[in-house]
């Protein structure tokens, strides 16, 4: 039986506003009673993106910091990072604060490292994958696993997504998805936008994870396991 956490209040820090819409179905149903602060800071994608593939700004990652600061100066028990493309931040982050902090990505990695050797990365924008295949091999490493990856990246995908045009982001990425899965034992979708295919994989010729799912299920634990 899942504890009560109606006295528990989780900060979410984003670098877009895409991702507080992609998550709300997620939070009501892993953690529909704990309060939700949101943070957005629309420039820190924009800068991601500027900066081009592998290259994180400086002050992108001092805006974390701060942001983290603010929100464990709000009195909240567990921060989130919501952005994929610079997921380091959370590591940089927990020195500085005494607040414990997740990442979204980091349960989808672990259990697809879990699943098979072979591993399929989805991602629609490319900023994010660089920083995606680095926490997939961390997550590998720790798990004592030698795993083979294979990235695909659907930029048209993000672009569709961006309009509003979510059937056409879904359509992209399932055909994606079908060709993958010829070749991998299971696959990650790397942004927590493509969480919008979820209710499209029940019948996938092998596991397709999201890190909505595996991401808010932690989250939850996180927080039953607060006193």
């Amino acid at each position: 039986m899942n504890r009560d956490l109606s006295r528990k209040t989780l900060g979410i820090i984003h670098a877009s506003h895409i991702t507080i819409q992609a998550m709300e179905p997620y939070i009501r149903e892993y953690i529909p009673e704990v309060e939700i602060m949101h943070l957005c800071d629309d420039t820190i994608q924009r800068d991601n993106i500027k900066a081009g593939a592998g290259i994180i700004p400086k002050v992108n990652y001092f805006k974390f910091a701060q942001y983290a600061h603010n929100l464990e100066e709000a009195g909240v028990d567990l921060i989130l990072l919501a952005c994929s493309t610079f997921n380091y931040a959370a590591e940089l982050g927990r020195p500085l604060v005494n607040t414990p902090i997740a990442q979204i990505d980091r349960p989808m990695m672990e259990q697809a490292v879990r699943t098979g050797k072979r591993i399929g990365m989805l991602a629609t924008l490319a900023t994010t994958v660089p920083s995606s295949e680095r926490l997939l091999d961390i997550a590998a490493a720790e798990a004592g696993a030698v795993i083979e990856r294979k990235t695909v990246l659907c930029s048209r995908a993000f672009e569709e997504y961006s309009k509003g045009n979510i059937a056409g982001h879904n359509e992209i990425l399932l055909e994606a998805i079908d060709e993958l899965s010829q070749e991998v034992d299971c696959i990650v979708m790397a942004q927590l936008s493509m969480s919008a295919l979820a209710p499209h994989l029940k019948d996938t010729k092998v596991p397709v994870y999201n890190s909505g799912e595996t991401g808010f299920c932690r989250v939850r634990k996180l927080l039953e396991a607060m006193e």
